[in-house]
């Protein structure tokens, strides 16, 4: 999953969990980052603001989540995208 993040969230009561939200163009995605997780790609879930995140998938019912296994900044796509000389249909 990769996406823009909208939400970070660290409630006290959750012991050391992370939960993002990121939003690309079909939707949004829940994304749950346990501390081990955290501790390796500390940098990237605290400032990235384009996030590719790989992981497991958990569906409860309706509701589905990932569980991060690595979290990759990719921020610096978004900084491409502002160049005034950006072509999308170029190759990369």
């Amino acid at each position: 999953m990769a996406g823009l993040v909208l939400v970070r969230q660290r409630p006290g009561t959750a012991k050391g969990v992370i939960f993002i939200t990121l939003e690309d163009e079909t939707g949004t995605c829940n994304i749950v980052v346990w501390a081990k997780v955290y501790e390796r790609y500390r940098r990237a879930v605290i400032a990235g603001r384009l996030l590719r995140v790989t992981g497991r998938i958990q569906r409860e019912q309706e509701v589905m989540h990932v569980i991060a296994e690595q979290v990759e900044d990719i921020s610096a796509m978004l900084d491409e995208l502002a160049r005034p000389d950006f072509d999308p249909d170029s190759p990369a």
